[in-house]
């Protein structure tokens, strides 16, 4: 069960400030969390598989592929600045 000094002491390491009230409130709503989450140790899992996630999971990377590039001089012509191969810029390490 949750006690006031659990909630209090949850609520000064979130650096939150709580009225009375919330207190009182927290306390209770927490306690039937964990009374609800404490009702799951009633069930029979012994056939069930253990595991890490609830769905298959899939590599959602398309294959790489080589496919052709956009031509260098389109590229290069909305560069402000660039000579034959690549685009300039600024210099800004020392």
């Amino acid at each position: 069960m949750i006690t006031r000094d659990d909630v209090e002491y949850v609520a000064n390491l979130a650096r939150l400030t709580l009225t009375e009230e919330e207190i009182e409130k927290m306390t209770k709503e927490l306690g039937a969390i964990i009374e609800f989450a404490n009702k799951l140790s009633d069930l029979d899992t012994k056939d069930v598989e253990p595991t890490a996630h609830v769905l298959n999971l899939y590599n959602v990377f398309r294959s790489d592929e080589v496919k052709p590039s956009y031509p260098r001089e389109k590229i290069l012509q909305n560069a402000p600045s660039h000579d034959d191969v690549c685009i300039k810029v600024p210099k800004i390490v020392e």
